[in-house]
């Protein structure tokens, strides 16, 4: 009986003149290297960025996204199929690196039962799988044809040459196995079928003929495709990688860049010279699989706008043979154009479904930077808004109300009044300048009077953070307000702050700290779950009603808060919120953010009214929302889909003040 620990092959057996597959290595290594300096020279065109800093943390990217790839698994057809081909690989490449410490190193390590479970099951295995996944990859692409992809004969050709490499490497172990009669055949199972089925066909000579010709047949193969991989799509195996390692490190909301208004030439960005080479390298790192597009509201409701294609487009232009890196962009395409740029809610699904973290947002926002402050061609509602921000110090144009009209009937103190309250209660002016969400911030005003927190408004000393004008593109007026709002908020001392409006919440808790205001930010469900688990307040009163959650993106994708708003929706009403087709991360914009809400849409390119459609789909009775903008795009929207049913929007805050004061009524009666 053979004794497992006896385990091994012939390396290179019936392959003569070995010394040839070295000469080839050279030049195709030579050759790859090549594709890729070209590609690291385009790269370095681009303007500084700091993005090799703190490496243990990049390290942690690469191991989530790259190496585990766990964007990739959200899509569960294709994060099956692509890991097998990936794995399969990685498998197939430490195999052959087996062999190279044994023989050419003469290291036996493939020996035994190392040889026998790690040579050769497992890496049978997940070749096959491997087989597998690119046939399904295939499959994909041809037959179901999903529309976000882009088709075109490079990929076909990629697959047809995986497999080749798969199939080929297969047949030459099977006819090995079938010629020598290798007592260890069977742990090769893939290998040890092809055995079986080509023996009793092929004689002796025919075996050892098939698997010398098969053998360079297949290193041919090999080496062609690693010469010419960085010279096609396949080079995202290296400009992923290196993007996910170059990733964003801070959240969503805090990835647009601080202008220097000294010494910046130029405002924004209209062509590739003004991208750093970190935008460079995110144009080169798409893989094409349009999971951003697929996601993007605007283009889910039939606008222009593509994510995808403003990535690719940039690409091909890096890409050209003549590429022109000081020429415009803007309107060198649809995808391209001005229009498109405006229809960007600055949602940031397309960044949070990127399986390799490209950053298509900022680019839009960098775009109408240029659009804005360099052409100043962009929407007239947009500009009135910008002109109410620069003469009024908010955007609401054609309001009659004033920042402390809602606190009629509430005794509330300014900071100025009460110069010891230990939290600012930053309204907003969604908050404060629309009737609708007065009610939201007086419930919130009456929910920390109750839990007894010392707490004061800033009155008529607040503006607008600036949010409206970052991301429509005015980065003057927003560094302005910034500048007034932060020594506002240093003169008082302010340390804590709360908001009911999550852009707000970002701008105050991610964005000022780059011009000094460093300040201990809460949205409004945070504050509050955290006051009812110190006991400082108490709902909990069962309703009968169901309530659905619309996460707002500025709260959930921009700064990751999903949790706080549920147990909010759980403690006002007795029951989880009853969650929609889309929600957390994979949520669905309201619509109303990157200036939208001054904008007005076409009646069928309207993203609240698919947000509400999904919401109505719940069959709830109230739609709960944490964001003065989405209470108004989402009561737009219920209210021209919901026909003749009785469905409420309302904020967290309300639902919980409904919830004590009802509470509190029952106690005392």
């Amino acid at each position: 009986m053979n004794d497992p620990q006896n385990a091994t092959r012939e390396v290179l057996w019936n392959i003569h003149h070995a010394w040839i597959m070295y000469a080839l290595l050279v030049p195709t290594m030579a050759v790859c290297a090549w594709g890729f300096y070209r590609r690291i020279q385009l790269w370095r065109k681009g303007r500084a960025e700091v993005r090799f800093d703190r490496p243990a943390e990049r390290v942690k990217l690469v191991l989530k996204y790259a190496v585990l790839q766990l964007r990739t698994w959200r899509r569960s057809y294709p994060g099956v199929f692509h890991a097998m081909i990936f794995w399969g690989f990685v498998t197939l490449f430490i195999a052959t690196v087996v062999v190279l410490i044994d023989y050419d190193f003469g290291i036996p390590i493939m020996r035994g039962r190392f040889y026998l479970y790690f040579q050769s099951l497992f890496v049978d295995i997940l070749g096959a799988a491997a087989i597998v996944g690119t046939l399904m990859a295939a499959f994909r692409r041809i037959v179901l044809r999903p529309k976000y992809l882009v088709y075109n004969t490079e990929s076909k050709i990629i697959l047809l040459a995986i497999l080749a490499m798969l199939v080929t490497g297969f047949l030459i172990e099977g006819w090995r196995i079938a010629a020598t009669d290798d007592p260890w055949g069977a742990w090769s199972p893939v290998g040890k079928v092809v055995a079986n089925v080509s023996k009793p066909l092929m004689s002796h000579e025919a075996l050892l003929i098939s698997h010398r010709v098969g053998w360079w047949t297949h290193l041919a193969l090999v080496f062609a495709f690693i010469a010419w991989a960085p010279f096609s799509k396949m080079a995202h195996v290296l400009n992923s990688s290196l993007n996910v390692y170059t990733g964003r490190l801070e959240p969503v909301g805090a990835s647009l860049k601080k202008l220097d208004f000294e010494k910046d030439e130029k405002l924004g960005v209209s062509a590739l010279a003004d991208f750093t080479w970190k935008d460079l390298l995110d144009f080169d790192a798409c893989t094409e699989c349009g999971r951003c597009t697929a996601v993007c509201p605007a283009n889910r409701v039939g606008k222009i706008l593509s994510p995808r294609d403003i990535i690719l487009d940039l690409q091909h232009r890096m890409r050209a043979p003549d590429a022109d890196f000081a020429a415009s962009y803007i309107g060198s395409t649809e995808a391209l154009s001005p229009e498109a740029m405006w229809e960007c809610t600055t949602c940031a699904a397309c960044m949070q479904a990127c399986p390799v973290l490209i950053e298509q947002m900022p680019k839009i926002v960098d775009t109408r930077r240029f659009l804005v402050m360099e052409d100043a061609e962009f929407p007239e509602t947009m500009q009135q808004a910008l002109n109410s921000l620069e003469t009024r110090g908010h955007p609401m144009r054609g309001t009659s109300f004033n920042r402390v009209d809602w606190t009629q009937g509430l005794k509330i103190s300014t900071m100025a009044e009460a110069k010891d309250a230990e939290v600012l209660l930053w309204v907003g002016c969604g908050g404060a300048l629309v009737e609708r969400n007065q009610n939201v911030v007086r419930s919130l005003a009456q929910l920390l009077e109750k839990a007894g927190v010392s707490f004061a408004i800033l009155g008529r000393e607040e503006k607008c953070t600036g949010d409206p004008a970052r991301r429509i593109g005015n980065e003057f007026l927003f560094e302005t307000l910034a500048q007034d709002n932060i020594a506002t908020l240093d003169r008082y001392g302010v340390k804590k702050i709360v908001t009911s409006c999550p852009h707000c919440f970002n701008t105050l808790g991610n964005e000022y700290p780059q011009w000094g205001g460093k300040y201990e930010v809460y949205h409004h469900s945070e504050f509050l779950a955290k006051l009812v688990a110190d006991g400082k307040l108490s709902g909990d009163m069962p309703s009968s009603q169901k309530v659905t959650f619309h996460d707002p993106c500025y709260l959930g994708r921009h700064n990751g808060i999903y949790d706080a708003p549920r147990q909010l929706v759980q403690i006002a009403t007795g029951a989880a919120p009853i969650e929609m087709e889309q929600n957390r991360s994979n949520g669905f914009c309201c619509g109303g953010g990157g200036g939208m809400s001054f904008i007005d849409e076409p009646p069928n390119q309207r993203v609240n009214q698919e947000r509400a459609r999904q919401a109505l789909e719940t069959d709830a009775d109230v739609v709960a929302v944490g964001c003065p903008f989405c209470m108004t795009m989402l009561e737009d929207g219920i209210n021209a889909r919901k026909g003749d049913r009785d469905v409420k929007v309302m904020d967290i805050a309300e639902l919980l003040w409904q919830s004590v004061e009802e509470k509190t009524s029952g106690a005392t009666s």
